[in-house]
């Protein structure tokens, strides 16, 4: 048990030397780390875990290795990952037939297994080091402190790697001056609001004393994000210690966690978090001798995008429907069971204990004038490089998308990366050198929203992304307020219309109209933005909206209803496999006589046929 600051000193300290021996050699054995992300798991990353352990043991060379398992890389498109400690060596898309040769040829031999290293592709050269390789060299880890490197399920390895620190520093100083030190930091909300983090929790500090609440909003549910989910599986701790520094700040004695239900990892690796965390004192009645107790709670969402607005969040957490409630009062005033509350995001939170223990002054050196520090984003779409990134703010996107996501795959020409998830726009090539932060991005007719950030090349149809994004809306709309209910409805209507090739040029005044009433009229963020994708599409792409009305043709030949598959003749070599492929039996012809025609009027636009053709004489028109 960690009674007073002394204790917690000496305990890191020793934590501390544990970590750096396991990272240096120094204790005598070398340690075999496994990425144990959602992503790396469902790729067998556990089972291979267990093969390193067996062969390791059947060979007797138990007391010369550890294996363990560690949060997200990073690189998820490179995944299973198995980093080999003192020598850094990191081998990539590791496979359970993998396992013996990394034994044999590394660990046993000391021979790096040269197939299983990163390529760089434009140098061909391989990278045996993480560091190395250009998609982690622009990145600077603050929320993400940690992750990829502690067993996120060991609080020793934790307070090695500087957890608490944060919080005993802030235990030491006054709650104002706390308070304080956030808001010089410039931290902003990472949940897509981009609020000032200080401010929000000046308004809970500044009501009287009583039952006040600290919220942590783990309803990530953005199409394609993944930043909260990671954080919370690769340092929970993290996530812990900046809910208990805001929970000292406002004066607050609990905290609750909300995530959601789909996040079966993450939440198993919270719920260990808690239970050491409260074993050892650093959780509970009068942490580190002090007088201040804080407790944290957990409740799980049901995968509703709208409580991810935070009014509608605290309403989930008391039992009622998720639904917003009309500000003011804001939950800093009235929040949860009606006592002042701030809600932070699990970004967010992850954040402070790095501003408490290193500082605002050092937090501010990285980012823009408006803008501070870092942002995580989940880059993925068509680019070469998937995964979870953090950079500082002011990186360009051309940075993010060909420095660190590595390009458009297959050589294909860039068309649009989509930032903000269904509440954002979508930014083109002239946006490219762009710096990202909360203002700039709103300024091209975008938002940071919580960090997702999709890529499109020239094959996505941008008519067909607003109406996936709108179809996504309607589904999650909770159906209070008549604007979001109604409006998101009329503009899937309209959208489906124009996919379908039966709009017409008074549709896009329509939906324009829509837009801006949705905008105007909607009682939450979900509806205020709903139409930003149809905007932002409209604007920066109205010729494949004019192509889908006038020309009745989908410039990208996406949209099934204004395309069609036809076999060149010059190139079919008239052997049938398209017909034996097509589920419907559109494709008619004799083998080796042929012709093969399709017969459009039985087409159903699966693409089979195209993709079962060895020689490419399937044509999309």
């Amino acid at each position: 048990m960690i009674s007073n600051f002394e204790q917690l000193a000496e305990k890191q300290a020793s934590c501390s030397s544990c970590m750096a021996a396991k990272f240096t050699g120094e204790s005598g054995k070398r340690a075999v780390v496994l990425c144990g992300g959602t992503g790396c798991l469902s790729s067998n990353s556990a089972e291979i875990r267990e093969k390193f352990v067996k062969v390791i043991e059947e060979k007797g060379l138990s007391d010369k290795f550890t294996v363990n398992q560690v949060g997200c890389f990073g690189f998820c498109s490179q995944g299973p990952f198995v980093k080999i400690y003192p020598e850094d060596t990191l081998y990539r898309m590791v496979s359970m037939n993998d396992v013996e040769e990394i034994v044999e040829k590394d660990l046993i031999g000391g021979e790096v297994v040269e197939r299983l290293l990163y390529v760089d592709p434009s140098t061909q050269e391989k990278k045996a080091k993480q560091d190395e390789i250009t998609f982690y060299k622009k990145q600077v880890r603050i929320a993400l402190h940690g992750c990829g490197v502690i067993d996120p399920e060991n609080i020793e390895e934790a307070l090695g790697y500087g957890a608490f620190q944060g919080l005993a520093k802030a235990l030491k100083m006054n709650r104002e001056d706390v308070v304080k030190e956030v808001l010089d930091s410039g931290l902003r909300g990472r949940g897509g609001g981009g609020f000032p983090t200080g401010r929000k929790w000046q308004f809970a500090y500044a009501q009287p004393d009583g039952e006040k609440y600290v919220v942590c909003n783990g309803d990530e549910g953005d199409p394609g994000a993944f930043m909260d989910r990671s954080i919370l599986e690769g340092n929970p701790l993290a996530v812990i210690e900046g809910m208990a520094i805001a929970g000292y700040a406002i004066g607050a004695q609990n905290g609750y966690f909300y995530v959601r239900a789909e996040y079966p990892i993450a939440v198993n690796r919270l719920k260990i978090a808690i239970k050491q965390a409260e074993e050892i004192g650093l959780l509970g009645d009068n942490i580190l001798g002090t007088d201040f107790s804080f407790r944290c709670h957990l409740r799980l969402g049901a995968g509703a995008f709208v409580c991810g607005e935070e009014t509608a969040l605290l309403n989930s957490i008391q039992g009622q429907r998720g639904m917003p409630r009309p500000r003011p009062p804001f939950p800093a005033v009235k929040g949860l069971w009606d006592c002042p509350t701030i809600v932070n995001n699990v970004e967010t939170l992850a954040t402070v204990p790095y501003i408490l223990r290193e500082g605002a002054a050092k937090f501010v050196e990285y980012g823009t004038e408006r803008s501070k520090g870092t942002k995580v984003f989940a880059l993925g779409g068509k680019v070469n490089n998937v995964g979870l990134v953090e950079v500082p703010m002011g990186t360009t996107l051309r940075e993010l998308i060909y420095d660190i996501g590595g390009g458009i795959p297959n050589g294909k020409k860039f068309k649009a990366i989509q930032t903000g998830g269904p509440s954002g726009g979508c930014l083109t090539e002239k946006d490219l050198d762009a710096e990202i932060d909360f203002d700039n991005l709103v300024a091209k007719g975008s938002m940071m929203g919580s960090g997702g950030a999709i890529v499109m090349d020239e094959d996505n149809c941008m008519v067909d992304v607003a109406k996936f994004y709108m179809e996504f809306i309607c589904d999650e709309s909770c159906g209070k307020c008549s604007p979001c209910r109604i409006g998101t409805k009329r503009i899937l209507e309209y959208l489906t219309k124009i996919c379908d090739g039966k709009g017409t040029m008074e549709d896009l005044e329509q939906l324009e109209e829509l837009a801006q009433t949705i905008k105007t009229g909607s009682l939450c963020a979900l509806g205020q933005t709903a139409a930003n994708p149809i905007v932002s599409t409209m604007k920066q792409f109205r010729d494949e909206y004019i192509a889908h009305i006038v020309d009745k043709k989908c410039p990208a030949k996406v949209c099934k209803n204004l395309m069609s598959y036809e076999i060149n003749t010059d190139i079919c070599k008239k052997c049938s496999l398209c017909q034996r492929q097509c589920p419907v039996g559109a494709i008619s012809g004799q083998v080796k006589v042929g012709p093969f025609v399709i017969d459009q009027s039985k087409c159903i636009k699966c693409g089979m046929c195209m993709s079962s053709c060895k020689f490419h004489a399937i044509e999309k028109k």
